[in-house]
């Protein structure tokens, strides 16, 4: 972060605004409908053939745009007394072919009970990846240890990590380096994105974050649309707008390193492509 700058993009994503109060039309606690997945505590079925393990509440940095920032981690998390009821839910449905451990950021939890979680997934023969939601690379490159990327990397199952960045000058050394141990490790890299006034609502600023992640090989994967949780409106660009961004992106870029503009509908059963 600039110092002394308010409108520095990687500090909008952090800093606590006044602006937050307002609670505009369309805005609420839950809008991408999640609640209504959560099938055990801890475990959520949004989309076929793939299931959501809520491990924690916790994150290493809170973002202002966070979709999940009014979730009840308290009651609808796989804490250590509940993951094992989670687990056993995943076990019986032979359906499952791919378990996403998320949070809060599933990586605040130490290698160890991390380790214990990947080798009673990978018992379960009907799965076949295990994908990871995190932020930590990029905001936390330390907690990546050379134990947990070998964790990674024996486990039966395909890993696969979606990091979390929105501008290129989140990708500093340190970040840089980690990635590309994973990638080592045999680890699938994908990034997602959001769309967020003030932070990366140009085509350039997009593209040399594309350009970025691959120097780090990391695959662009979503660029999405502000999820309307309450507290984040002034983060909000309206649609036309961005395909607007979206279209001139696609001029700027070799089309794999395009991420697909997306955004998210409570109840729909997968994301919704954009422009």
């Amino acid at each position: 972060m600039a110092p002394s700058d308010p409108r520095d993009p990687l500090l909008r994503q952090v800093l606590p605004l006044a602006e937050e109060l307002r609670s505009p039309p369309g805005f609420n606690a839950d809008p991408v409908g999640e609640r209504a997945t959560v099938c055990t505590p801890g475990l959520l079925r949004k989309y076929q053939g793939r299931a959501l393990l809520l491990l924690t509440g916790a994150c290493a940095i809170h973002c202002r745009y966070c979709f999940r920032r009014h979730f009840p981690y308290g009651e609808d998390s796989a804490q250590p007394d509940r993951a094992a009821g989670a687990v056993r839910r995943l076990a019986e449905d032979p359906s499952i072919r791919e378990v996403v451990l998320s949070g809060g950021d599933p990586l605040m939890l130490d290698d160890d009970p991390l380790a214990t979680l990947v080798d009673k997934l990978g018992a379960i023969p009907h799965l076949r990846r295990l994908r990871l939601h995190t932020r930590l690379p990029i905001v936390l490159p330390s907690r990546l240890t050379d134990r947990l990327c070998r964790i990674l990397g024996a486990s039966r199952l395909q890993p696969v990590i979606v990091v979390h960045t929105n501008h290129a000058r989140e990708l500093g050394a340190a970040a840089r380096s980690v990635l590309k141990r994973l990638q080592k490790a045999g680890v699938l890299l994908l990034n997602q994105s959001v769309l967020l006034r003030g932070v990366n609502d140009s085509a350039y600023c997009l593209a040399a974050l594309s350009e970025a992640l691959f120097e780090c090989a990391v695959v662009p994967y979503y660029l999405h649309l502000l999820d309307r949780v309450l507290g984040a409106a002034h983060f909000e660009l309206d649609e036309a707008t961005a395909i607007r961004i979206f279209g001139q992106l696609r001029t700027l870029l070799p089309g794999y390193l395009v991420p697909r503009l997306v955004k998210e509908i409570a109840g729909e059963p997968y994301k919704i492509p954009v422009g």
